[in-house]
């Protein structure tokens, strides 16, 4: 055949490309960019779902890598449609997933109970005893409260664990033979000192006095930005495409957490910026200039890829809420007779929110799937309100509906800025954010500080693991690298905070605060 030509082209043919694979919470996607535009060359994904089984959110371990075969197969067609090429090899290759949870293992690397994630919420004990004991907030997802609580309930896998990580270091561990971590993702497991970019050594010693152990054993290896992972092993790149035509050798990154991945691909990484992911899940990321003065339950603290102290404020609940309202309401399309494509839906009913009252009209949306440590709530139950004179209309109903994806992240929020912590500008990316200036604004307005989207939000953390790839073994540091070569010049929309969007979501957040009580009620009703 004759191969196309073009720059991507010839970036796959010489191998000067970079693959970036990240786990989220509904897709698998692979990402697959030239390391030295960073444009995107191709993409693959696989759609996928959490399963609630005995009353714990997990995925199948089979289902990971299922799913990891038809994203990485999907991208492979798609660079033979783009650029008629079939790769075996690429320049590089960086594993995502989302952070924390549990993944306990053997001495025979067997793995001991079902994959728990960050969306689990039955470790209130053991999260409170180790925010005492340590002096840090420790969240209900984090790794150490996944273990301790095993601990505290005698499960009898517990003095089998030999070996613990996230869902990034697994498929890390699988693809390469090594147990390692980008610190980011590192930092949902336990704490990280930021001077010495690992372990906190005297939190380990504290932990290890109570328990009896040596977690630091049981715990992978804390790698920085840039730094050597391993290579691709044989078995690896068989688990990844089974028909062996990806060959062995490619080098990879240390695997990060979705967090991470997120402010690479927005450039949040340096001091007074911050960034805002949102999907099944939202959260926002603030790089720190010092140390916070107290500690918060609704802030974590935890570290950028490069190992920079950042607070995060995480909610369980994202925008699924949004997209289910979204699909009735594009069911009705078609009912009527006049189908539209999802995108076509999520467009239509966004412009719609934009002509909705500042307050949204009195209506409030809990898009409580989950619990929501942040607001006080182990179990989730999605909830609509109005009183007899709220304004029910569609413009506020669906702004009521953004607002709602942001109601628990304006409430962890709200304690960065009594912290005296400020900001220049938060980026944002997301499939939210793909429409104009719509959920790009009213997060503005949440926050009360400029929001950035740029060109690479809809691709998000599968393009920000492809940048940390083709940074690997960059003598420049991560901030300097991505300033000068990853988004020199690249184009970003800014929405400003409208003084009308600010009022009207600081009464609607007032509001939203009293009615979690509705929350609570129902959670104990239904």
């Amino acid at each position: 055949m004759t191969f196309r030509q073009g720059a991507g082209a010839d970036a796959i043919r010489s191998g000067r490309t970079a693959l970036g694979i990240e786990l989220g919470s509904t897709r698998i996607k692979a990402c697959l960019i030239d390391a030295d535009s960073h444009q995107v060359l191709a993409t693959g994904f696989h759609d996928w779902e959490n399963r609630f089984e005995d009353r714990l959110w997990t995925y199948s371990i089979d289902a990971v890598w299922a799913g990891l075969r038809e994203a990485y197969s999907g991208l492979v067609s798609d660079v033979y449609d783009r650029h008629g090429i079939r790769p075996g090899s690429f320049g590089a290759i960086g594993v995502s997933a989302m952070m924390h949870g549990y993944l306990a293992f053997d001495a025979h690397d067997e793995l001991l109970a079902p994959f728990r994630t960050w969306r689990n919420t039955n470790t209130g004990p053991a999260a409170a005893e180790l925010t005492e004991l340590l002096g840090v907030n420790i969240p209900l997802r984090w790794s150490v409260a996944h273990l301790r609580q095993a601990q505290l309930d005698a499960e009898p896998h517990v003095g089998s664990v030999r070996f613990l990580t996230t869902l990034a270091g697994y498929v890390h561990w699988r693809l390469t033979g090594r147990r390692v971590l980008g610190v980011g993702d590192a930092s949902g497991m336990f704490p990280i000192d930021s001077a010495t970019r690992d372990y906190d050594q005297a939190l380990l010693d504290r932990f290890d006095a109570r328990t009896g152990g040596d977690l630091r054993a049981l715990l992978p290896e804390v790698l920085v930005a840039g730094q050597d992972a391993g290579s691709l092993s044989p078995a690896g790149a068989l688990l990844l495409d089974p028909s062996g035509a990806l060959q062995p050798g490619i080098p990879l990154c240390p695997p990060e957490g979705d967090a991470g991945t997120g402010m690479v691909a927005t450039n949040a990484v340096a001091p007074r910026t911050g960034n805002v992911s949102a999907g099944t899940s939202i959260f926002a990321m603030v790089v720190l200039e010092r140390p916070l003065t107290a500690v918060h339950h609704e802030l974590d603290l935890v570290a950028t890829p490069a190992g920079d102290a950042v607070a995060m404020v995480h909610c369980n609940n994202g925008a699924s809420e949004l997209a289910a309202w979204a699909g009735m309401f594009g069911r009705f399309a078609t009912a009527s007779g006049t189908p539209l494509s999802g995108d076509a839906v999520f467009e239509t009913l966004f412009r719609e929110a934009l002509d909705g009252e500042a307050d949204a009209g009195g209506l409030m949306a809990y898009n409580h799937l989950a619990g929501e440590p942040i607001a006080g709530l182990d179990e989730g139950r999605p909830l609509f309100v109005r009183t007899p004179d709220s304004r029910f209309t569609l413009a506020n109903v669906m702004r009521a509906q953004l607002y709602g994806v942001f109601g628990t992240l304006a409430l962890g929020m709200r304690v960065l800025a009594d912290e005296g912590v400020t900001l220049d500008r938060m980026y944002a990316h997301g499939g939210m954010f793909r429409t104009t200036g719509v959920a790009q604004r009213f997060l503005a307005g949440a926050l009360n500080a400029p929001v950035a989207v740029g060109d690479t939000a809809a691709e998000g953390g599968a393009w920000g693991v492809a940048v940390l790839a083709a940074h690997l073994g960059s003598p420049q540091p991560l901030t300097e690298y991505l300033d000068e070569r990853v988004f020199a010049g690249a184009g970003i929309r800014v929405a400003e905070p409208e003084p009308a969007d600010v009022a009207g979501y600081a009464a609607y957040l007032d509001r939203y605060r009293t009615g979690l009580a509705i929350e609570s009620a129902a959670v104990d009703a239904l």
